[in-house]
């Protein structure tokens, strides 16, 4: 699907970020991915299509490497949560798409939504 993934992974590999004799780790990635999901936030305020693009592009490389790390391609990453949100119903609430609760996918009586997330037990 991404069409520079090996590229991604092959600059990851000479630059020691993922692969044997790693010296990064997968809280460092994820430290580096929030760094990017920052650069983003700003480009937003500021309106800035180029700095967006950019933005974009290295959150992406940072999750091809993180998806190493744990021995998976951004493609199979992609698929899984496409098959997760592809059926998915729930409704636009501020400007943000709240899904809809278990219980009401499962025809509870009890209309309820919520845009946190909740961690799997």
């Amino acid at each position: 699907m991404i069409h520079r993934e090996q590229d991604i992974i092959n600059w990851g590999l000479a630059r020691n970020i993922i692969g044997i004799g790693s010296l990064s780790s997968r809280e460092r990635q994820h430290k580096k991915t929030r760094e990017e999901v920052l650069e983003l936030e700003y480009a937003i305020d500021d309106d800035d299509l180029a700095e967006a693009r950019d933005a974009i592009g290295d959150i992406i490389v940072t999750l091809v490497l993180q998806a190493q790390m744990w021995g998976l391609t951004i493609t199979e990453c992609l698929d899984a949560a496409w098959d997760e949100i592809k059926d998915r119903k729930g409704k636009m609430v501020d400007g943000i798409f709240v899904k809809e609760s278990n219980k009401e996918l499962c025809g509870g009586a009890s209309p309820s939504a919520s845009a946190t997330v909740q961690p799997k037990s």
